[in-house]
């Protein structure tokens, strides 16, 4: 699957977001090594530590359904900028699916490829662990 593909899915997983107070819609994409993909958008609550970013719903959602290896995830948001993971979701992506590509997504449906060790240099990791 190319990234403008996996790019209009995560377009498409805005329309499941329910960002209550910001109105700030993002929709993720998950790609699995054997070409699933998942969809989550970001879920709001009145208690904001509590909301849900759309890159760990699709990821959890991946994960809960018995999906362990991942090539990449894209991310859409309203922006005229490109709206990369923010650093939990940074986390959860790196301890889950490891060093995939993320593509970031504009409101122009220009796209932005990154490797997530470029969005997060020196991840902690369970190597830190041991």
């Amino acid at each position: 699957m190319d990234n403008k593909t996996l790019a209009l899915k995560a377009i498409e997983a805005k329309k499941y977001s329910l960002p209550t107070y910001s109105n700030f819609h993002v929709g993720a994409s998950l790609l699995t090594d054997e070409g699933r993909i998942y969809l989550g958008g970001n879920i709001e609550t009145s208690s904001y530590s509590l909301t849900i970013c759309a890159e760990r719903t699709a990821v959890f959602k991946a994960i809960s359904e018995g999906e362990r290896k991942f090539k990449s995830i894209a991310v859409a948001s309203d922006a005229p900028g490109f709206c990369p993971p923010c650093g939990a979701c940074r986390q959860v992506l790196f301890d889950l699916c490891g060093d995939i590509d993320v593509v970031l997504i504009n409101n122009k449906e220009e796209i932005k490829v990154l490797k997530l060790s470029e969005l997060l240099p020196l991840a902690f990791s369970k190597k830190e662990l041991i």
